[in-house]
């Protein structure tokens, strides 16, 4: 499922109309990323949670040289499944 087709499912579970779907879509999308810009935590309960994980700076390989690389620090997003989203897939 594409950002489009989500938009579209949520018209049709909400009743919204279009333009009011990507709105809210986008909203959501927008305040996940705010938040995790900020360092903050989005628990979805039954559904799960973003969070930033912080990557430690390490030493890498090219892989057609073998010459060695330096990899910076870097935060990475995370989603971790809650239960409740689990249980539906399974």
């Amino acid at each position: 499922m594409n950002k489009n087709e989500l938009v579209a499912a949520v018209c049709a579970s909400s009743g919204l109309a279009r333009g009011d779907a990507v709105k809210a879509v986008e909203g959501v999308f927008d305040s996940i990323t705010h938040a995790l810009k900020a360092g903050d935590e989005v628990r979805l309960v039954g559904f799960g949670t973003f969070h930033v994980s912080k990557r430690k700076a390490s030493t890498g390989r090219n892989p057609r040289t073998g010459e060695p690389l330096k990899i910076k620090a870097s935060s990475q997003p995370k989603f971790k499944a809650g239960k409740g989203l689990k249980d539906a897939v399974n």
